[in-house]
């Protein structure tokens, strides 16, 4: 029964993924807007209905890393090691998909940046998944500063206690997700100007620094 199971979901990720990789070069082709559903079952020979049941929106099937793109920050704060402050477990996280050249970090190739930044609606649903991605951050910082807290066992720290309050972790959230959207859009701004995805790397670097730098300093407390 298990193997039968995992054939199964074997064959829905390859099934997902076919969709997804036809959808995406008709993208490119044609541009986001004038493509249809129809078309992108046609190309991926499938049911219409077995595109809209794997994507139920359009814009998902371009922004298809959209949920590890929306708990990216959050996942690093509660997966962070024990002791490690949230702001230095995300710099490691954003390094580390930096090296990666990581299509959550913005690498996504001149093709499908330009895709993007011709779409309308694909700009829109961009900023919405930031948006999504800064509310995620802000309820795991408060997450992470109850647990803190509990940890501290009541024990105060000057100028409060151990745990900060929801307005101070959706103010951090914001301060953290500006900066993140900042370096995101830097790396599709260099992807767009032709630079290689090595060269971006070199060039986001020095900058990721000057930013973590900033964000250190305005959240030292």
């Amino acid at each position: 029964m298990s193997i039968e199971l995992g054939l199964r979901e074997s064959k829905k990720q390859e099934t997902r993924q076919l969709i997804s990789d036809c959808a995406t070069r008709l993208f490119v082709e044609q541009g986001f807007e004038r493509t249809t559903i129809t078309e992108i079952a046609h190309a991926a020979r499938v049911a219409k209905k077995t595109v809209t049941n794997y994507f139920p929106r359009k814009e998902d099937l371009a922004l298809d890393h959209h949920e590890a793109f929306t708990q990216g920050l959050a996942r690093t704060v509660a997966d962070r090691e024990p002791g490690e402050a949230p702001l230095t477990a995300l710099e490691r996280a954003f390094r580390a998909t930096l090296a990666a050249h990581s299509p959550v970090a913005g690498f996504t190739g001149p093709e499908f940046a330009r895709m993007i930044a011709d779409s309308p609606t694909l700009t829109a649903r961009l900023r919405e998944l930031h948006d999504l991605r800064e509310e995620a951050l802000a309820r795991a910082l408060v997450a992470a500063s109850v647990a803190e807290g509990e940890a501290e066992e009541g024990e105060k720290r000057e100028g409060g206690s151990g745990s900060v309050t929801a307005i101070e972790a959706r103010a951090a959230a914001a301060q953290i997700a500006a900066a993140d959207r900042l370096l995101f859009r830097r790396i599709q701004e260099l992807t767009l100007a032709g630079r290689t995805d090595d060269e971006i790397e070199a060039a986001l670097v020095p900058e990721a620094d000057h930013v973590y730098g900033l964000l250190r300093a305005a959240l030292r407390t």
